[in-house]
């Protein structure tokens, strides 16, 4: 499933991996729930953070 996506995530991305919204996607990543970059105004997730969240569930 992850093969298939780069080391470093877009939020878009994101949504596509779990099948949420861009809004819950937002809320994830501004609590901290799944750690992330943000530069400028743009999200940039690793995918190591993402399957850390995965992990912890």
């Amino acid at each position: 499933m992850f093969n298939s996506y780069p080391d470093v995530l877009s939020v878009k991305q994101l949504c596509e991996i779990l099948d949420i919204g861009k809004n819950t996607a937002y809320k994830l990543l501004q609590s901290g729930e799944i750690k992330s970059i943000k530069i400028g105004k743009v999200y940039k997730i690793q995918k190591k953070c993402l399957k850390d969240f995965l992990n912890n569930r």
